[in-house]
């Protein structure tokens, strides 16, 4: 698999579009927090790139936009803004909207409280799934990849109560320390729940997938942590965005490593573009 360093140091006049799922950012994993900001620096120096794509869980857990948008409102709490750990993301964000590069973030199934209002902070814009995105001549669909996994009844079932308008606001209307104790139930119990599931309730259902490709050539989704390609009935394509992994923790320079999708194009034309699945590494300094 090429690399995304070999890519854009060979080729950065053809990067078109970047696409990422599946990073869990968290105050208490700052490596990837530092590989994501490298990432961004890269597609800040790419010329011709138009879109970053970010295909949910772009946060392990997100409480509401309102724990940050409140830092905004207080005056006394600018030293805090300036010092949380997601105002350096916000910046370069903006630096690359401002560069004329779209920036669209679709819901995982971590951080669905997502809202447009964080969004706006960077002129980002919040994107619905299924998304259709055309490359070349082939219609592709972009979506995160838990509604696919239909074997696994009982996430379905949660998923479809915590996607429901009146449970979102019922937790959003609630105080934050009663946010984070829901939050922590709930990662606890998907924890216990998903450690006695065998490995195919938590991949997607073939039968799922087939029945969302009647009307596309290729589908692109992330969650499953799985990354690969898979050839699907009539030349048609189910690519598999990896999740951002910290690798070799005990040494001394360890790794973040990630499967992300490339769009290049050698011409400034839709007409002849490729995607494909690129390795990105970042050393951690």
């Amino acid at each position: 698999m090429q690399s995304f360093n070999h890519l854009i140091t060979t080729r950065p006049h053809e990067v078109r579009q970047v696409l990422i799922s599946d990073l869990h950012l968290s105050l208490d994993e700052p490596a990837l927090v530092q590989a994501f900001l490298a990432l961004l620096d890269d597609c800040l120096a790419l010329p011709a790139l138009k879109r970053l794509f970010i295909l949910g869980d772009w946060f392990e857990v997100w409480l509401g936009d309102d724990v940050y948008l409140s830092l905004l409102k207080e005056k006394r709490s600018d030293e805090a803004r300036q010092g949380h750990w997601l105002t350096p993301l916000i910046i370069k964000l903006k630096q690359l909207r401002i560069q004329g590069c779209e920036i669209l973030v679709m819901h995982g199934n971590r951080d669905f409280l997502l809202g447009r209002g964080f969004c706006h902070l960077f002129g980002g814009e919040l994107i619905e799934e299924p998304y259709n995105l055309t490359v070349g001549h082939q219609n592709y669909r972009l979506e995160h990849g838990d509604a696919l996994c239909t074997d696994d009844k009982k996430y379905q079932l949660f998923r479809k109560v915590m996607r429901h308008r009146m449970t979102q606001w019922y937790l959003l209307n609630k105080p934050l320390e009663k946010r984070l104790a829901i939050a922590d139930k709930m990662r606890k119990n998907s924890q216990q729940n998903n450690a006695n599931k065998a490995a195919y309730i938590m991949d997607v259902n073939d039968d799922a997938v087939a029945t969302v490709m009647t009307n596309n050539d290729a589908l692109l989704h992330g969650h499953t942590h799985r990354p690969a390609i898979h050839p699907i009935a009539n030349g048609k394509k189910r690519y598999v965005l990896g999740d951002w992994r910290l690798l070799g923790k005990d040494k001394r320079q360890p790794t973040v490593s990630a499967v992300i999708g490339v769009i290049t194009s050698p011409q400034n034309s839709n007409d002849d573009a490729q995607f494909d699945l690129i390795e990105f590494n970042f050393k951690i300094v």
